[in-house]
């Protein structure tokens, strides 16, 4: 079956790459005890995923539009494997950077390779659900490293649960290899990387574009930010949960963000089929949402913990629609590059987010228990003003960004 060979080989590199990305809300006190990291520290090296991730991103549309998913996707996860080994033999806080710069590189293809296969083999009215399921199994992955990782951290430390992930990461790049199809373009049909380069930067002053995409990046940036390494503080230093039961939430938080992927892909698609909405509404409306729950977190709310999370969860899920929306705008042949534009904007933001909480985070002085519950109003309150500055953008160039073409 096609959907098959198509689907499950992706999906399981977008699986690991999720684990990766968020296992450090799991693993920090562990860092932190045997290396001593500080805030800043460990802001600092998780979010240097993010960096590396991003600064591919340009490349990688490049090399998705010209030498297509399959190939480009399973040579890049052998880094992340090599990255995974790195990480779980270092001893000090350079040898994990290295290891982590590498992973965040080795994985950069998951999900922009994904979405680039589905637009050559599937129609534009079925990515909204299509692009939701690859987000649902993104979504597995960030299960795994919530009490499953905290399981197994019961068995062996963290440096074997690394060494594991390197091996099934090379498992997945012989899938990728072996079962994807391949997008059947020969050397023949190549356009010349002058004329891809002229076409990506015809994206990059497309209005249309920058109308949703600061919006859209600050909103799945503070979704990587708090979801990969900052819910799990908060939980343990505002609502004073800590330990299992904070893992217990960061798995709920997760089935939410399941969900809300699964949920809005197929919502989105009815209602295109029905009303003609466009995905890009659909996920403006629950990026508002997203934001409002964060403001309520940001400003001391933890009545119900449990509900918050699942709350966040679930709409932090929305800006994923962004990427089907610009599929149905722009040519399929831009397709790896108007993608891998908007990521490198979201992974810019996740990397600066991230490390910035971390630095605003360690300006009070540590608790005996964590850090201290009164700098996260103002870590979390910037998030909310950035998106709130994102979502007026959004409103002031709504109705230009309609009158122009798909493409300037």
């Amino acid at each position: 079956m096609l959907f098959a060979r198509i689907y499950f080989p992706l999906a399981l590199g977008y699986a690991i790459s999720y684990f990766f990305r968020n296992s450090n809300a799991i693993i920090e006190g562990d860092l932190v005890r045997e290396l001593g990291l500080g805030p800043a520290d460990l802001g600092l090296l998780t979010s240097v995923y993010f960096i590396s991730f991003a600064a591919f991103q340009l490349p990688l549309g490049v090399l998705l539009d010209r030498y297509g998913p399959r190939r480009t996707e399973s040579v890049l996860l052998l880094f992340a494997a090599l990255g995974a080994v790195l990480f779980a033999q270092a001893d000090s806080l350079s040898g994990l950077i290295l290891g982590r710069l590498l992973i965040g590189f080795g994985v950069s293809a998951c999900l922009m390779a994904a979405f680039k296969a589905y637009v050559i083999w599937f129609s534009s009215e079925r990515l909204p659900t299509i692009n939701g399921l690859q987000m649902v199994a993104g979504g597995l992955g960030a299960l795994g490293a919530t009490i499953p990782l905290q399981n197994a951290l019961s068995f062996t430390d963290w440096r074997g649960v690394f060494t594991v992930l390197a091996v099934i990461t090379v498992f997945a790049s012989v899938c990728v290899w072996v079962f994807l199809p391949e997008n059947k373009i020969t050397d023949e049909k190549l356009p010349s990387l002058k004329l891809q380069l002229k076409e990506m930067w015809q994206v990059f002053r497309s209005k249309i574009f920058w109308g949703i995409a600061p919006l859209a990046a600050i909103s799945q940036g503070s979704n990587m930010a708090i979801q990969g390494l900052w819910m799990k503080p908060w939980l343990r230093d505002v609502a004073d949960i800590s330990g299992d039961a904070a893992a217990q939430l960061l798995f709920a938080m997760m089935l939410a963000f399941i969900a809300g992927f699964l949920t809005l892909g197929i919502i989105a698609e009815r209602l295109s089929q029905i009303f003609d909405v466009r995905p890009i509404p659909i996920g403006v409306f629950g990026m508002t949402l997203f934001l409002i729950f964060q403001a309520m977190m940001a400003y001391g709310w933890n009545g119900n913990p449990l509900l918050l999370v699942v709350l966040l969860g679930f709409f932090g899920s929305a800006s994923i629609l962004v990427y089907a929306g610009y599929a149905q705008i722009f040519p399929k042949h831009l397709s790896g590059r108007v993608s891998t534009l908007l990521n490198l904007l979201v992974f810019l933001g996740a990397f600066i987010l991230q490390w910035g909480i971390g630095a605003t985070i360690e300006k009070w002085p540590t608790t005996e228990s964590g850090y201290d519950p009164e700098s996260y109003p103002v870590a979390f309150g910037v998030l909310v003003l950035l998106q709130a500055a994102g979502l007026f953008w959004y409103i002031f160039s709504h109705q230009l960004s309609r009158k122009q073409g798909a493409l300037v």
